[in-house]
This record gives structure tokens, sequence and C-alpha cells, in this order.
């Protein structure tokens, strides 16, 4: 068992807080495998009727997964170790999203990459004054996985396709408004429902609705008309197009805000969103986000955006492609081909 999450029951509620506070609470393969192992237990354990699934101190909830072995595998190991991580950390993804018990994420603070997929899934998704969510994956040459594709395009007004592309950050009110978050409490409030929670499981909804307040008013939502316009399309040159042709300060932040991004992981965000609005089982939506992963990890934009972005600190990467019309439909293609049958991606 390792020591970066902690695992334990209170009443009739299995816990998991994650522990890793120097990293933000990002998550390690190790992690993924003690998580998927509680859960596995607890799901044939009677006197367990809910999970509860937050992050032991320090600012939380979870920052990611883990950049640096990623990037170490792309650069030293062929991508064997990091396809690992992803698969068995896709594994945890699916097996949130199946789970027949209510699982309650409390999202307080940085709630990113592989902290949404581990959010996401949950059927109660607390969001507090500190929730910072977002999928900046494009900007490191990465793309918004772990289930990513499911929650992002199915969120309507092509707000997930904006955010899949921008990386843009919602606090706590907008992810509300946007049915990311299905409550919004204040932090103050959280250890009380935790305790509730753990005593009358079967009420976890009212006890969250009894706790809740009206959150500050959602800025997006002043900006949703211009997202639904402007990034319409499936096609990434034209949004950049649209972008270009509005003269309007938020135009040109959020074309400004595109033009740091990888073109390869933007044109395969959108089409992975495309593909994932059709798809009606979240095994399918995996299978094809691992495929997408193991090829776009050992791509040149994943090492270098990492480089520029995490190592480095320069904010400089040189994508490879550098323009969206570089980015083919063949490389597309490659990039969401399926793997040899014994390398696809299996639930646990």
């Amino acid at each position: 068992m390792t020591s970066e999450v902690h695992i334990h029951t209170h009443g009739a509620a299995g816990h998991i807080s994650l522990n890793r506070p120097k990293a933000l609470h990002s998550l390690t393969l190790d992690m993924c495998h003690a998580m998927s192992a509680a859960l596995g237990e607890w799901a044939e354990d009677d006197a367990i009727a809910a999970v509860l699934l937050d992050h032991a101190e320090g600012r939380g909830f979870c920052a990611g997964g883990d950049i640096n072995l990623l990037r170490n595998s792309a650069l030293n190991d062929g991508g064997v170790s990091g396809r690992k991580f992803f698969h068995d950390e896709y594994q945890l993804n699916h097996r949130m999203f199946e789970y027949a018990k209510p699982i309650v994420a409390f999202m307080d603070g940085i709630t990113m990459g592989g902290g949404v997929g581990i959010s996401q899934p949950a059927k109660f998704r607390v969001a507090t004054e500190n929730t910072r969510f977002a999928m900046p994956e494009t900007g490191i040459g990465l793309f918004p996985d772990v289930g990513g594709g499911w929650y992002l395009s199915r969120l309507g007004g092509r707000l997930g396709q904006f955010l899949a592309l921008t990386g843009a950050r919602l606090d706590g009110a907008e992810c509300l408004w946007a049915g990311i978050a299905t409550h919004y409490l204040p932090s103050e409030k959280l250890a009380e429902a935790k305790a509730r929670i753990a005593e009358n499981p079967d009420r976890i909804g009212g006890i969250l609705s009894e706790l809740s307040i009206t959150p500050p008013h959602a800025r997006i939502e002043g900006n949703a008309d211009k997202i639904a316009k402007h990034f319409a399309s499936d096609r990434y040159e034209d949004i950049l197009a649209s972008l270009e042709a509005d003269d309007s300060e938020w135009a040109a932040k959020e074309r400004d805000a595109l033009g740091t991004k990888s073109p390869q992981t933007c044109k395969v965000a959108l089409r992975q969103l495309a593909e994932s609005a059709k798809l009606s089982d979240f095994a399918d939506n995996m299978a094809m986000e691992y495929r997408i992963a193991s090829r776009v990890l050992l791509r040149p934009d994943f090492a270098e955006g990492v480089r520029a972005v995490i190592v480095d600190k320069t904010g400089d990467p040189k994508w490879n492609p550098p323009t969206p019309e570089g980015v083919s439909e063949e490389l597309l293609d490659s990039i969401f081909a399926p793997l040899p049958a014994n390398e696809e991606w299996k639930p646990l």
C-alpha cells in the first residue's frame, strides 16, 4: 500500500484521500492501483454503501497524472512505462464510471487532467470556492484523456471543445453552471458533509443540497454565445478563422491562447470529442483514448511541450508540425488507428 493515498472506512463510507501535497496530489501508478483495489474490495463489501474521494492536506484536489514519468518514458523506454500508466489509470477511470455504489468527489482545489478523470465519473461532484477545473493538455502536446472525450463532448454549447482546445480554467461556480459539478458548497462545510454522509449514505443528495449555497455568478455564462459561435466547427482551421475574423478583445485573447498550443493535439482533441459523442459505451471511449495516448506519447510534441512548459519553463515549445495545415488527415488516422489485438485497452 502506498502512503500517497490514504484508504480507510468511516461508518458506511469508504474513504479515499489523495496524499501527494508537494505534487498537488498528481496520480502515480501506485496510487491508481491502490484506488482500484480499494474500489474492488468495497464493491463486494455490503457494509460499505458509498465512497468519499478527496485530498488529505494542502492544496488539492488533483492536478493530473505523473507527467515526469510519461516524459521519461517517451524519451527513454519507447513509451513502455508510459503506456502502462495510461492503461491502468484508464482502468481506474472506467471502474469508477461503472461503479454500482455512489461516489462523492470533493473537487476542492485544482482539478485538472487526471483529477478530472477521477472526479467526473462520480455521481456527486462537489465544487467549492477553491475549485479550478481545466484540461490543459494541448499546451504540452497531449490531449484531454482520462475520459475527457466523453465528458467534454457532452457539455453542450461547444463548451467542451473550447475547454479542450484552450485549456481554459473554470472556477467552482462555472463548474456548477456547466454541469461539471453537481453541488456547490463552501469549503468550511466539507468536513460536515463527509461526516454526515458516512452516517447516512442513503441521503447523499439531501445532505449536499442542505449544505449547498448559491454560488457567485458564473463568468463564462457571459461568453457562452461567443464560444458556441466561434468553436462550432470540428475543423481546427475553421475555429481559428472564425476568431481571426472577430475584432473583439475576447476573440483576440482566445486566438492568442490557441497560438501557444500544439496544432497536432488540438486537431486530435477535436476528432476525439467528435468520435466520443457518437459512442454509447464508456469502455469504447477509453479504448479509443488509449490508442491515441499510445501514439501521442511518442510524437515529438509531447516531450517538447513538457520541456517548454514544465521542465525548463521557457514557454517556447517548437511544435512539429508547427502549423494546423501541417497536421494531415493521414497523421490523425494513424494516431486513431486500432492497436494490435493483444495491445488494445481492456477494462478490469
